[in-house]
């Protein structure tokens, strides 16, 4: 009789595990609500000027969509949840991320300014020097148009303007360096090249 009791309560538990686990569904609903967050934060721009908030986020997203491809319903319920908060509140530090971001913009072009300023009072100053007349007049005008862009871009874009002024800073300095060398040296006076000849006849 006590081995019937076991036998009928092992196998009503073995029920109601699967009968669980036979009612378990995927978590739509959290999933959906962290999908709309995301895309939100993505509107936004957090991933430019809330970037490790977002990426925080999107790892909660990863392990909620790896969980339920294991099933873990449960788990993956609260990781959306969680995904959902944390795209929220990327999407809140926009706003302070995209003021920072136009500072450092807006600073990286004062600098470039500043820089090009030198290097055309150096270019002017060596020009009688410069063997490649044409080249710099063609990069100089590139770097200008490239400033003037970056500089337009720090309202509506500073992420983008900052990374523009970054990829026009080593123009000056490879001409600062180039131009530098060239002050430094003599100048080959007609005088020389006279008396080269002479020897040479």
């Amino acid at each position: 009789m006590q081995l019937y009791k076991r036998s009928v309560l092992l196998m009503t538990v073995l029920m109601l595990t699967m009968l669980c686990i036979g009612c378990a569904r995927p978590p739509k609903a959290e999933k959906a609500a962290a999908k709309t967050a995301m895309d939100a934060a993505l509107s936004a721009g957090a991933d430019k000027y809330a970037a490790a908030d977002f990426a925080a986020a999107r790892e909660l997203w990863d392990a909620s969509e790896a969980q339920v491809n294991e099933k873990k319903y449960d788990e993956a319920k609260k990781c959306y949840i969680e995904a959902r908060a944390a795209f929220e509140k990327a999407a809140g530090g926009v706003e302070a991320g995209k003021k920072a971001m136009t500072a450092e913009a807006e600073a990286a072009v004062a600098r470039l300014e500043e820089g090009w300023m030198k290097l055309e009072a150096v270019a002017k100053k060596i020009e009688k020097k410069l063997e490649k007349k044409n080249l710099w007049e063609i990069d100089s005008k590139t770097f200008a148009e490239g400033l003037k862009a970056a500089k337009d871009m720090i309202t509506a874009d500073p992420a983008g303007a900052k990374a523009k002024a970054d990829t026009l800073k080593p123009f000056l300095d490879s001409y600062g360096a180039v131009f530098e060398q060239m002050a430094a040296a003599p100048a080959k006076t007609k005088v020389t090249k006279k008396k080269a000849r002479t020897v040479e006849d």
